[in-house]
């Protein structure tokens, strides 16, 4: 029989969703897989406010959501919460009826509850992954999880730092959708005329059509993709396709982001886990126009550290940073494009697949 494995995720951002998806894609062929949301099982109202509450914190007050996640970095969410006992409710329903053979979450508060009802169900392996780098919060580190599957060797650090044993530590990198693995993106010899930029703008983007307008100024063309905020950016946009109509193409809700990362030269995005760790995947240098103050400021930091990105919060710091990746035939660009080759892993989440399933066969670690 295959093994059943429980993926465990929420909806407060879209690394959490996104990790889920893309490890129950690895993992389908050898596994019985099970994606499930606690938080919107036990209390669907609630929480669809709440996930609301946090895209407008994280969009449009972005200082009052660090003040928020910094406050979490000192509870202790060791003990039950009155606030969120539905959430376990529905946690002990589903282990119940799924019965499974690992444990993986990608939303730190699971393990503490799957944790405490492990005496009413049978010990299985609690496997967290970690969809943040270098930058973690306290309730990821402070989880009683069996093992941490992470992004990098920089958050290895942090992790040890914060007094994580050496062996609940794995490197998988983010799990990024198994399509990676099977593109070719473009590399550091290849050609820059035109320069290709994806930009995806955020809900909050009051300056789209003036970052646009400062990528169109060097020898380039620029696509966008609006995602679920077309009705929200699209006469913007659009208003700068019309002046460049050549230079510009607009996108909505897509799947092939796999494909477009590998055939740009440079994305501008936010600082999430899952674009900034898809961009690595694609080997697609980044400019940052939008962080989370708190979540997100590793994965910018990430990407400083390897140099392989850096902020651009606005037109100006955006057409300058083209400036000097563009200048000396892209040299600056080029020598980005080789050094994210030694950080990409396309193959992150079949990496992470591997890990999960040999655990199903071992005693979890203690």
């Amino acid at each position: 029989m295959k093994p059943r494995i429980l993926i465990l995720t929420a909806g407060f951002g879209e690394g959490h969703n996104s990790a889920a998806r893309n490890l129950s894609l690895a993992l389908e062929k050898d596994a019985e897989v099970k994606i499930a949301d606690p938080c919107s099982l036990g209390n669907p109202r609630i929480n669809a406010i709440l996930c609301r509450t946090y895209r407008e914190l994280t969009t449009y007050t972005p200082k009052l959501w660090e003040w928020i996640y910094r406050r979490t970095d000192r509870c202790n969410f060791s003990d039950p919460l009155p606030i969120i006992a539905k959430t376990e409710d529905a946690l002990a329903q589903l282990l119940r009826n799924f019965n499974p053979d690992a444990i993986v979450n990608t939303y730190p508060l699971y393990p503490y509850m799957a944790h405490r009802l492990f005496p009413q169900f049978r010990k299985v392996p609690n496997i967290t992954v970690i969809t943040d780098s270098i930058e973690i919060n306290a309730a990821w580190t402070h989880s009683p999880s069996d093992h941490f599957l992470i992004t990098d060797p920089h958050t290895r650090e942090s992790l040890l730092t914060a007094n994580i044993p050496d062996h609940k530590i794995h490197i998988t990198g983010f799990p990024v959708h198994p399509r990676f693995d099977t593109l070719t993106p473009l590399t550091s010899q290849s050609p820059i005329d035109p320069f290709r930029v994806l930009f995806f703008p955020t809900a909050r983007s009051p300056r789209v059509a003036d970052i646009m307008r400062a990528v169109l100024q060097h020898h380039t063309r620029i696509t966008v993709v609006l995602g679920k905020n077309v009705r929200r950016l699209f006469r913007k946009t659009n208003q700068v396709k019309k002046q460049f109509p050549d230079r510009v193409r607009i996108v909505g809700w897509t799947k092939r982001v796999p494909e477009l990362l590998s055939s740009h030269h440079l994305v501008i995005g936010k600082a999430g886990g899952a674009t900034v760790h898809e961009a690595i995947a694609a080997r697609c240098p980044m400019l940052v126009h939008h962080i989370v103050p708190g979540q997100e400021e590793g994965n910018i930091e990430l990407l400083q550290r390897i140099k392989i990105g850096a902020p651009a919060t606005n037109a100006k710091t955006i057409n300058s940073s083209l400036q000097k990746l563009l200048a000396d035939n892209a040299s600056a660009w080029r020598d980005q494009k080789r050094r994210i080759e030694d950080f990409s892993r396309p193959a992150s989440a079949q990496t992470a697949a591997s890990f999960i399933l040999s655990q199903t066969s071992l005693p979890p670690t203690s």
